[in-house]
Parts: C-alpha cells; sequence; structure tokens
C-alpha cells in the first residue's frame, strides 16, 4: 500500500512511468563529442609512422644498408673500406671469443691487410680480460704489432685503474702505445676528467710514451675536449660515413663495428691509421 500511494498524484492517478524513464534515458546518455576531421588523423598517423621508421633506421636497419651500400673504393671483410688509406687494424676482446690467427693470417684482404691489432687488457680497478694473455701471445706469434687498451669506468679511481693496467700489461719497444677506452657518459663531468687526467699521466709516467685516446665523436666534443686531452693522439669512432667527424686530428678511425674477419666468428671492429706505414713506426714505443 505505501508503494501504491506513493505512484499516485494530486488529481487520484498514477504517476507516468513512461515519462520517469524516458527522463532517465535522456540524462543518463553521453554527449556527443565533434569528430576530428580525416586529415587530422592522417597527419597523426603519418608523423607517428615516421617516428618509429627514423627510430628503427638508426637503431636496426642502418647496419644492414651499410653493408650493401655502394662503394667508391673497395669491399672488404663484407663492409666498405674508406679510400685512401693503406694502414689498417682491428680491436678485440673477449667477446671475439676463440680466435683461429691461422685463418685470419692467410686469409688476411690484400685490398685491406690487417697491420696491427689491440687487445682489451683491463676494465676498471679489477677486471682482466680472460682473453687478454691468448689473445697477446698469438698475435704475436703471427707478426701482427700490438696494441693493449683499457676500458675507462668512473667507478674508481684514475690511478687505481692505471695500476690495474700497469701490473697486467707489459709494453716493449716495437709495441703500440696504450690506449685508454673513455665511452661511459659520467654523472659528474669535472670529476671524470679529473680521475682520467690521472690515469692518463700515471701510464705516460710508467711507459714512458703518451697514451692514445678513444672516443667516438659526440661523446668527445661534450666531455672530453679541452687543451689537455687535445695534447694526446686521437682514437675516433664514427661509423656508417665516409669520413669522421672530429674537430680536431685524429690518428686511428674505427669506421666499423661490423666487419667480418675470416677466423673470428663475430663482428669485429676494423680501423684505419691516419698515414702510411711510416706513421705506423713513427706510433711505436722506441
Amino acid at each position: 500500500m505505501a508503494e501504491a500511494k506513493k505512484n499516485v498524484n494530486k488529481n487520484g492517478g498514477r504517476k507516468s512511468s513512461t515519462r520517469r524513464s524516458t527522463s532517465r534515458r535522456k540524462s543518463s546518455s553521453p554527449k556527443k563529442t565533434k569528430d576530428w576531421p580525416r586529415w587530422v588523423h592522417i597527419l597523426i598517423a603519418t608523423a607517428i609512422t615516421g617516428v618509429l621508421l627514423f627510430v628503427a633506421y638508426h637503431l636496426f636497419l642502418k647496419k644492414t644498408f651499410f653493408r650493401f651500400q655502394v662503394c667508391d673504393g673497395v669491399k672488404a671483410y663484407q663492409t666498405c673500406i674508406p679510400t685512401g688509406y693503406e694502414v689498417f687494424g682491428i680491436d678485440i676482446s673477449r667477446h671475439q671469443g676463440d680466435i683461429n690467427w691461422e685463418v685470419l693470417k692467410r686469409n688476411n684482404s690484400h685490398d685491406a691487410p690487417i697491420s696491427f691489432v689491440y687487445m682489451k687488457a683491463t676494465e676498471g680497478r679489477d677486471h682482466l680480460d680472460p682473453r687478454f694473455a691468448g689473445n697477446w701471445n698469438e698475435a704475436k706469434k703471427h707478426g701482427f704489432t700490438c696494441g693493449a687498451y683499457h676500458y675507462f669506468t668512473d667507478k674508481s679511481p684514475g690511478e687505481a685503474q692505471a695500476e690495474m693496467f700497469i701490473r697486467n700489461v707489459n709494453l716493449k719497444s716495437g709495441d703500440l702505445p696504450p690506449m685508454i677506452d673513455i665511452e661511459e657518459k659520467p654523472k659528474d663531468k669535472v670529476a671524470f676528467n679529473a680521475e682520467i687526467k690521472k690515469f692518463i699521466l700515471r701510464i705516460e709516467e710508467h711507459y714512458g710514451v703518451k697514451p692514445i685516446i678513444y672516443s667516438y665523436s659526440k661523446f668527445y666534443r661534450k666531455y672530453l675536449d679541452d687543451a689537455f686531452f687535445n695534447d694526446y693522439e686521437l682514437w675516433i669512432a664514427h661509423y656508417y660515413v665516409n669520413s669522421p667527424e672530429a674537430r680536431r686530428d685524429w690518428k686511428i678511425w674505427q669506421f666499423t663495428d661490423i666487419g667480418r674477419i675470416p677466423g673470428i666468428r663475430t663482428n669485429t671492429d676494423i680501423n684505419v691509421l691516419n698515414g702510411g706505414t711510416e706513421a705506423l713506426q713513427a706510433l711505436l714505443i722506441k
């Protein structure tokens, strides 16, 4: 009965259930928004596609396209060799695995013969590359000019890293100068550079020769371009270009990281020396 009374209006009739339900439907209906024009959708889709293609090219496809580019000069080791250079070398580490040095020496390309080999020796203050000693002995035995490098980090003092390198690398007359690989972005540029300088000065003091600084072009410009570092020979890494981008003279150019060297199962960095055999001889420890 209580429910019946609620549905009786002033005239004794029942309230319209149809009107009530219609009112509820209207109030619960969402407001329509105006659709964007079709050309806006096309523009957004085109922009997103362009960004994705740009990222995919630079991260995944650029290396592949570089392999098949038309070379102005020579193609060797499945990559395009820069023209105008006669002294070539590779740099290796444990990542190259077990190298067949006999195959490497026997199948050395006549168009771009490998003359020198740099090997990773140490990293930080306590890491020794497990293949350094073996690579060093085999490269020497097969007649390559040899050099050793240290991978510098910002996790330990420069002098401690220098001592790690010194304990494990015995360089003699006829070897290449030590190289310091600098490519990890520092949290504090000033402190980072101070530790690098300590490393370099200790290495120079011990071996009696200036080490070579290795870095890629953008990193060098941002973190290392000052009077101190510019006084040392530069090994510049710049891939898939016809000439390296550097604001100063360079001694070695690492022009690719996708070289396929006989006797090595993985991709390998290939480098050219700025100058001929005389420049190589002048670089050696006396």
